[in-house]
């Protein structure tokens, strides 16, 4: 299969990590851009990730990336917290290419990074703070993190990402940064589709998560994942906890927000994909998947021409 020409393409993060691009021009609407973020462990040379921006390329331009630690780009994987800032960057150099409507499609731990962005801008919108110190409410007047709402007791619990302590502090920039670099107009989004995302942090309900934690907490699964999958994960766990991709969907709106789930996904259940819609506010959508596993890997371009079609008709 031939692929849609694409061009190399680089920009900086806010925090200063430099992120690996591809920028594929629209065979269809000249004004649609369309932002892809991969899974843990992708990248956007992989065949997968290759094919959907071909799919996607049918309806608007495509900006895909690799997130900070993976492929080509800089930095160490935070594993869905300061990614935001690399789909943030990634947002704003479609529109400064051009495109004036421009949405972001993310798959797995992508799923969650566009959810996040989107909702952490909608919390700036409303005057809140998205995240705070540890200790403090991660949206404004929020009081601190209900862990009880948000961690079964059995599958689910903070535990470091090291596997030492819990939750060390990781140093590195603040929720400031963050509340500055997404609190302008300029990482505006017009529609998010999140694919196969988790709706909470340290799932652990099936096997292939339980393997994800063994590559991300301890030494050895760092170095396997590093020497394997060339992914850099930065040592030590989250201080303060990041929003939840569920948290964050509340304040998706009024921004069109699409979840999409297969009823045979190996990694997350669809308890997430219901968790992440019935926490976010109209207008949303929620398709629920007969036979489809998991994120890009699962993704038919069938599957992939129908976000596309949802896209443009949304934004």
């Amino acid at each position: 299969m031939s692929f849609a020409p694409s061009f190399a393409a680089m920009f900086m993060t806010e925090d200063d990590v430099r992120i690996d691009a591809a920028h594929t021009p629209s065979r269809g609407a000249a004004d649609l851009g369309i932002v892809v973020a991969h899974g843990f462990t992708g990248s956007l040379r992989e065949l997968t990730t290759r094919r959907i921006t071909h799919v996607l390329s049918e309806f608007g331009g495509v900006v895909s990336f690799d997130f900070r630690g993976h492929g080509r780009s800089g930095g160490l994987s935070t594993v869905g917290d300061l990614e935001v800032l690399d789909l943030e960057a990634a947002v704003r150099h479609t529109r400064m290419i051009g495109y004036t409507r421009v949405a972001t499609v993310g798959f797995s731990m992508g799923g969650a990074v566009v959810v996040r962005h989107a909702g952490l801008r909608g919390a700036t919108r409303s005057g809140g703070a998205m995240v705070g110190p540890a200790g403090d409410g991660l949206l404004s007047g929020a009081g601190g993190l209900d862990t009880a709402a948000v961690l079964s007791p059995v599958m689910d619990g903070p535990v470091s990402l090291n596997g030492d302590a819990p939750l060390p502090g990781r140093g590195g920039p603040g929720p400031e940064l963050v509340n500055a670099a997404l609190g302008n107009g300029r990482g505006r989004v017009d529609a998010v589709v999140s694919v196969s995302s988790p709706a909470r942090w340290y799932y652990r309900g099936t096997k292939p998560m339980r393997q994800v934690h063994w590559a991300i907490e301890r030494r050895l699964g760092r170095w396997a994942t590093r020497v394997g999958r060339g992914t850099r994960i930065r040592k030590g766990g989250w201080d303060p906890v990041p929003l939840a991709p569920y948290e964050a969907a509340a304040t998706v709106t009024p921004t069109p927000l699409l979840v999409v789930h297969g009823d045979s996904d190996s990694f997350f259940p669809v308890e997430h994909a219901l968790q992440l819609y019935d926490a976010a506010r109209d207008p949303r959508e929620l398709w629920l998947e007969p036979g489809f596993g998991h994120a890009e890997t699962a993704a038919t371009p069938e599957l992939i021409r129908r976000i596309g079609a949802w896209v443009s008709s949304s934004t």
